[in-house]
C-alpha cells in the first residue's frame, strides 16, 4: 500500500484547496507523480515545492476550468513533465464563499449564477474527462474520478445550482464507465459530506455546522484526508473492478433522512 501508486502519473484538479492538497499529499505518499492544477496558481507552487521537498515528484500548473483553452493546456503541461496521464481526480468545482451566498433556492436563483456554477462543475469536468479520455484511450488503461457531493442525492434549501451540478456529474461518471469500461477505463464518483477544512470552519455559519455533526453517524465530522484516502483507493489497483459508482465518503449523513429542513432558519429570512 505504501507505493502502490509507485510510476503513475495523477492530475489533481483543485490541487491546492483543502481536500486537494490533502489528496495531492496521499498520492504523493503512495508513490505517483502529481500535477498540482488549480486557478490559485501560487498556492499550486507552493504545495508542488513542497512534495518536491519531501521527495515526491510534483509539478504545478495554473487552471482555470471556465476556460478550455487552459483546460486544454493543463494536459499539455502533463504530457510534456511526464509523458502519460494514469489518474485524474476532478476535484475543483465554483464554491466560493461569495457564491454560496448567492446559490439560493430556485426561487431565488440568479440566471448567472447558475451558469456560472455549471460552466465550471460540469462544462469543466466534462472538458478534462474528454481531454483525459483521448489520452487514456491510447494507453488503454486509466482511472478517472470525479468529485461529487451527498447534495447530489439529498434535497437542500439552498445550493439548488451547486447540487444539480453535482447530480450531472454522477451521471456523467456513469455515462464514462459504460462507454470506456472496455478500453481498460475505470470512472467512479466520490461524494463527500461536509468536511471540517479550515475554509468551511471558518466561514460557515456555526449553526449550520451543529446541525450537520448532528446529522453525521459517525461520532466525528470527516477531513480533508478522509475524502483523499477514498480517492487514492479508488485510483489504485485494489480497486479495479469498481466502475461507475456513487460512494459516498459523508459519515453516513445521506443513508438516513436527515433534518436539512431546519437549515431554513438560517437562509429563508422568516
Amino acid at each position: 500500500m505504501v507505493h502502490s501508486l509507485e510510476g503513475k502519473v495523477a492530475i489533481v484538479t483543485g490541487g491546492s484547496g483543502g481536500i486537494g492538497s490533502a489528496t495531492c499529499r496521499v498520492l504523493a505518499e503512495r508513490g505517483a507523480a502529481v500535477v498540482v492544477a488549480d486557478i490559485a496558481a501560487e498556492r499550486a507552487e507552493a504545495l508542488a515545492g513542497e512534495l518536491k521537498a519531501a521527495g515526491g515528484r510534483a509539478v504545478a500548473v495554473a487552471l482555470d476550468l471556465g476556460e478550455e483553452a487552459s483546460v486544454k493546456a493543463m494536459f499539455a503541461a502533463t504530457l510534456k513533465a511526464y509523458g502519460r496521464l494514469d489518474i485524474i481526480d476532478n476535484n475543483a468545482a465554483l464554491l466560493t464563499p461569495e457564491m454560496a451566498q448567492r446559490d439560493l433556492d430556485i426561487g431565488r436563483m440568479e440566471t448567472d449564477v447558475w451558469d456560472a456554477v455549471f460552466r465550471v462543475n460540469v462544462r469543466g469536468a466534462m472538458l478534462c474527462c474528454r481531454e483525459a479520455l483521448a489520452i487514456m484511450e491510447g494507453q488503454r488503461s486509466g482511472v478517472i474520478i470525479n468529485t461529487a457531493s451527498n447534495l447530489a442525492l439529498q434535497g437542500n434549501v439552498i445550493q439548488a445550482a451547486y447540487s444539480a451540478s453535482k447530480a450531472a456529474i454522477i451521471q456523467m461518471t456513469r455515462s464514462i464507465a459504460t462507454s470506456h469500461g472496455h478500453l481498460g477505463i475505470r470512472c467512479n464518483a466520490v461524494l463527500p459530506g461536509l468536511t471540517g477544512s479550515r475554509s468551511a470552519l471558518e466561514h460557515l455559519p456555526p449553526r449550520l455546522l451543529e446541525i450537520v455533526r448532528e446529522e453525521t453517524l459517525t461520532p466525528y465530522l470527516g477531513d480533508p484526508m478522509d475524502i483523499a484516502h477514498t480517492v487514492a483507493f479508488l485510483a489504485g489497483d485494489e480497486a479495479r473492478y469498481i466502475t461507475g459508482q456513487a460512494i459516498a465518503a459523508d459519515g453516513g449523513t445521506s443513508v438516513h433522512i436527515p433534518g436539512y429542513a431546519r437549515l431554513r432558519e438560517l437562509f429563508s429570512g422568516e
